[in-house]
């Protein structure tokens, strides 16, 4: 994305795509067991497909997991947790209903191993839970500070879906958008392709389902980038009846470019969904996200991605690498040296604790991205707060 004048894509899909479902019953998870316990341990992987749910993966935690099994009544707990999430979606289909689905719980107790690398102790500082790469990225081209493509695919299902359980009776829970904008010198001018696909009530045409999601298509895009010569695919394939995990199998962490930045910025590969917040995949691809994005709103730049690295058990970031794009204020050299320190040096218990993120904030990040959503009063994406914005204009 160096040129000046370009297409760019984007694609986002809705809470009922299959693998967000699955999103949302891990994120669901991480939160029921956060709210018993904030430094819980979770790492739990969802399965869904046709009238099955089946959990996966290791837990620790007080009035949780204790002595090697359940505490309580919480297996039960868990299960009803899963199926409201379901409900709250809006699956009440033959081949995926919230009341009926077979469910399997498979979670189990952490690994000493992992525990012990991981868990502070004496003078040593709680360590990262693995190995790996995060990066964040801000740029000026939407309000939210995102890529504006995948803010209006974003957008479009975020308000069919509104629709939808607003009582609209065309519109099923699953659906995918995708929006092809072209630039010119950097900037978005116009929409050269809108994609929607989205399951369907019986009976329906495309053309009955079109009267539904092209007027949300137009009332999300400014108005000047749809022309004559925007092409539209509405239900490309004519029918979709049959969808969610019915029409597909749903896998945790298998949309990991539609939870950041629609492909403008590189990816570390970790997924966010089903993790708790000791795990960097998640809280310092946040702390990236957050610090980019100030980095932005200060007007040092008008993009910026950021790329931290762990090794699993160490505290310190292995290195911190800023790229301003050519668009930096600020010797880029600067920020690296200076950024870490506004968030306590960025280790994985400083970026729980300046973030706030040892609460249960999770299971709404499952859907419509992780970034680019205002801060909730309670603490849910606290990494979309511009806060260090005086703080980084004094380096200059």
């Amino acid at each position: 994305m160096s040129r000046s004048s370009f297409h760019f894509t984007s694609e986002s899909v809705s809470e009922g795509h299959p693998d967000k479902v699955a999103d949302r019953i891990s994120d669901t998870i991480v939160d029921l067991f956060l709210a018993r316990d904030p430094e819980a341990r979770v790492a739990c992987e969802t399965l869904t497909t046709t009238n099955r749910v089946v959990l996966a993966g290791e837990i620790r935690g007080k009035g949780i997991w204790e002595n090697d099994g359940w505490v309580g009544n919480i297996e039960q707990e868990i299960e009803d947790a899963v199926r409201a999430a379901v409900r709250d979606i809006g699956y009440e289909q033959d081949g995926f209903h919230w009341k009926t689905f077979e469910f399997a719980n498979h979670l189990h107790g952490q690994s000493v191993d992992i525990a012990v690398g991981v868990d502070a102790a004496g003078d040593k500082d709680e360590g990262a839970g693995d190995q790996g790469i995060m990066f964040g990225y801000a740029s000026n081209e939407t309000p939210e500070l995102m890529p504006a493509t995948l803010a209006y695919s974003h957008e479009i299902l975020r308000r069919l879906a509104a629709l939808r359980h607003g009582g609209e009776k065309a519109l099923e829970p699953d659906a995918k958008s995708q929006v092809t904008l072209f630039y010119e010198n950097g900037k978005p001018v116009r929409a050269t392709s809108i994609v929607v696909s989205t399951q369907h009530a019986r009976g329906l045409s495309q053309a009955d389902v079109r009267r539904v999601v092209e007027p949300v298509v137009r009332e999300v895009l400014p108005a000047d980038f749809i022309t004559e010569e925007t092409v539209w695919h509405i239900n490309p394939t004519g029918i979709f009846e049959i969808g969610g995990p019915d029409g597909d199998t749903g896998l945790t962490g298998r949309k990991i470019i539609v939870d950041t930045y629609g492909g403008a910025a590189p990816h570390g590969g970790g997924a966010f969904s089903g993790k708790d917040p000791t795990k960097v995949d998640r809280s310092a691809a946040y702390a990236a996200r957050y610090l980019a994005k100030n980095v932005v709103a200060a007007g040092l730049a008008d993009r910026c991605t950021i790329q931290l690295s762990y090794a699993i058990g160490v505290a310190q970031p292995q290195s911190v690498h800023v790229d301003l794009h050519g668009t930096g204020k600020i010797d880029e050299e600067v920020l690296e040296r200076e950024l870490p320190g506004l968030i306590g040096g960025a280790t994985p218990r400083s970026i729980r604790t300046h973030l706030g993120l040892n609460k249960p904030i999770y299971a709404r990040t499952a859907a419509y991205g992780h970034f680019g959503q205002a801060p909730d009063a309670d603490g849910g994406f606290s990494w979309e707060k511009t806060d260090l914005v005086d703080r980084l204009k004094a380096l200059v």
